[in-house]
C-alpha cells in the first residue's frame, strides 16, 4: 500500500494565508453597501420601459460589484482609497437616454458624490432635499428634464460646487439670496424655467464665468455682477432700467439683454470691451447707441444685435472701424437720413449681413451696394431710399418719402 503524502505544516500555512488574501482582496475591493443600495434605489425609481438595451442603465447589473465590475454601471465612476477601505461612487453621470421617472431620495447617502448629472432626460418631480446633504458635490447638471418645485435655500450648503445647470425644467420661485456663498461657482445656468422675483446680488460670486438666467419671469434692474463674468444672458425676462452697470464686466465675451424693459443709452464701454465677440441688445426700449471708432484698438466684436429699440439719428459713422464685424441688425428703429457709403465698402469686403428694414432713412443708396455679392444677407425695405431692384437687398417695398420727413420732423421737435 502507497504511503499517504502529508502536506508539511509550512504548505499548509501557505495556502491558507494565500485563501485570506484572496477573501481580504474580495471584501475591501467591494463597493460600500449603502452605496450600492443608493444605486438599487436610483434605478428602482425609473420607469423601465424607458431603459433601452443601448442605454447606461441597462448595463447597471447588481448581480457585479458596482466599482469593480467589467463593462457594467456605465456611468457611475468611484474611488479606490489606498488605505484598504471600500470603494465609493463618486460620480453619476447617466446618458440622455429618455429615463423617464424620479430622483430618489436616497441619492443623498452618496456622500462622496462629486457629479451628478442627469442631463436631457425625463426626471420629474422635485429636486430632492437629499441632494443637499451631498458636501462635495462639485457638479449639479439636471438640465433638459421636467424637475418642477423651487430652488431651495440648502443649495447654499454646498460649498464645493462649481457647476450649477438646471435649464430647460419648470423650476419656480426665486433664487435663493444667500447663493452668493458659493464661492467656488464658476457656471450658473438656471435660464428656460419659471423663476420669478428679483435677481439677488451676484457679486459674491467671484469665480462666476457664465450667468444664464435668460427665459424666466425676472422683474426689477441688473443686480450686482461679478467682475469675473465671460458669458451673460438675461434674455426674455423683465428687467427694466439702465444697463450702466455692465460697465464693470470687462472680461465679457458674450451678452444677451435682448426682449427686456431696458432703457437709455447702449454705451461704448460695452461695445468696445477688450474680449467682447457678440452683443444682442434688441426688443427694448433703449434710444441711443453710442459707437466710438477703434482704430486704435482691436475690436473682437463679430455681432451685433439692436433689432427693435428706439434707436435714433444717423447710423452710426464708425461702425465700420470695428474691424472683425461681420453680421448686423439694425431693424425696426428710427434711424434716419442717408446710407453712409463705408457700410457699402464693407459689404463688398468683410461684412456677411446687414438689416436695416423699418427704420426712416432717405437718399440714393451708395453706388458699392450695387456691387455686393448676392451671398450678402439683409434687407433695407420699409425706409424711404431711392433702391433699384435688381439689388438684392433692396427687395420689398418702401415707404412714402412723407412718411420719413414727418418721423425726422418729430425727432428734432423731441
Amino acid at each position: 500500500m502507497a504511503a499517504k503524502i502529508q502536506p508539511s505544516l509550512s504548505s499548509l500555512l501557505l495556502m491558507s494565508l494565500f485563501l485570506l488574501l484572496v477573501v481580504l482582496s474580495s471584501v475591501l475591493s467591494a463597493t460600500l453597501r449603502s452605496d450600492i443600495q443608493a444605486l438599487e434605489s436610483i434605478i428602482r425609481s425609473i420607469d423601465p420601459s424607458s431603459i433601452s438595451p443601448s442605454s447606461y442603465l441597462s448595463t447597471w447589473d447588481f448581480s457585479e460589484d458596482p466599482c469593480e465590475g467589467s463593462g457594467t454601471f456605465l456611468g457611475v465612476m468611484c474611488s479606490f482609497p489606498l488605505d484598504n477601505t471600500t470603494s465609493r461612487v463618486t460620480e453619476i453621470d447617466l446618458d440622455d437616454d429618455g429615463y423617464d421617472g424620479f430622483l430618489s431620495d436616497e441619492v443623498g447617502n452618496l456622500t462622496e458624490l462629486t457629479v451628478l448629472s442627469l442631463n436631457k432626460n425625463r426626471f420629474r418631480g422635485s429636486i430632492p432635499e437629499t441632494v443637499f446633504q451631498l458636501q462635495k458635490l462639485t457638479k449639479l447638471s439636471l438640465s433638459e428634464n421636467f424637475f418642477t418645485g423651487d430652488i431651495t435655500p440648502g443649495i447654499t450648503w454646498l460649498k464645493e460646487l462649481k457647476t450649477i445647470d438646471l435649464s430647460k425644467n419648470s423650476i419656480a420661485g426665486e433664487i435663493p439670496p444667500r447663493i452668493s456663498s458659493l464661492r467656488s461657482l464658476t457656471h450658473l445656468i438656471l435660464s428656460n424655467n419659471h423663476l420669478d422675483g428679483r435677481i439677488p446680488p451676484l457679486n459674491g460670486l467671484w469665480k462666476l464665468q457664465v450667468l444664464e438666467l435668460g427665459n424666466n419671469h425676472f422683474s426689477g434692474t441688473l443686480p450686482k455682477l461679478p467682475p469675473s463674468l465671460r458669458t451673460l444672458s438675461l434674455c426674455y425676462n423683465s428687467l427694466a432700467g439702465r444697463i450702466s452697470p455692465l460697465h464693470r464686466l470687462k472680461h465679457l465675451v458674450s451678452l444677451d439683454v435682448s426682449q427686456n424693459r431696458f432703457s437709455g443709452t447702449i454705451s461704448h464701454e460695452i461695445l468696445t470691451f477688450p474680449e467682447i465677440s457678440h452683443i444682442n441688445v434688441s426688443f427694448n426700449q433703449f434710444i441711443s447707441i453710442e459707437v466710438v471708432q477703434v482704430i486704435s484698438i482691436e475690436s473682437h466684436l463679430r455681432i451685433l444685435d439692436a433689432e427693435g429699440n428706439q434707436l435714433q439719428g444717423h447710423l452710426p459713422l464708425n461702425l465700420p472701424s470695428y474691424g472683425n464685424l461681420k453680421y448686423i441688425n439694425l431693424r425696426s428703429n428710427k434711424f434716419s437720413g442717408d446710407i453712409p457709403r463705408i457700410y457699402g465698402k464693407r459689404l463688398e469686403n468683410s461684412w456677411r449681413s446687414l438689416y436695416l428694414e423699418n427704420n426712416y432713412l432717405t437718399g440714393l443708396l451708395p453706388e458699392e451696394f450695387q456691387r455686393i455679392s448676392k451671398q450678402i444677407r439683409g434687407s433695407l425695405s420699409n425706409n424711404c431710399l431711392q433702391c433699384p431692384k435688381n439689388v438684392p437687398i433692396c427687395q420689398g417695398v418702401q415707404k412714402p418719402k412723407s412718411q420719413c420727413t414727418n418721423a425726422m420732423q418729430k425727432e428734432d421737435l423731441e
